[in-house]
């Protein structure tokens, strides 16, 4: 596991445990086996939908995407803004916000 991925323990410990799962040459992050997070080069994404898409969108954030097949494929998770580094209580905000997106996610498609 990346150093990068082992401060995100730090990082979200106000927040509430996570783990990380290797998977497509990154990682996904997980609470409570809800995968909220992922990390693409060493750049950490927070899942988002319609609801508090606008806080990320306010800060420019870049959102995550991937080419395929001569396309651009933009998926549902934004860059972390830099400020949760720093502060434990800002980070456990956007990890809560994020959380939530994936729950409401998990519930939609049931």
């Amino acid at each position: 596991m990346s150093e990068f991925v082992e401060y995100l323990t730090e990082v979200f410990g106000h927040f509430g445990t996570i783990h990380a799962k290797k998977m497509f040459g990154g990682y996904g992050i997980y609470h409570d086996g809800i995968f909220f997070a992922l990390v693409a080069d060493e750049m950490l994404y927070l899942k988002s939908d319609s609801t508090i898409a606008h806080y990320f969108e306010t800060k420019k954030l870049a959102q995550f995407c991937y080419d395929k097949d001569g396309k651009t494929i933009k998926m549902s998770y934004y860059l972390a803004p830099e400020e949760i580094y720093e502060n434990r209580d800002e980070a456990a905000i956007w990890a809560s916000r994020s959380f939530e997106a994936a729950l409401r996610g998990k519930k939609a498609k049931r």
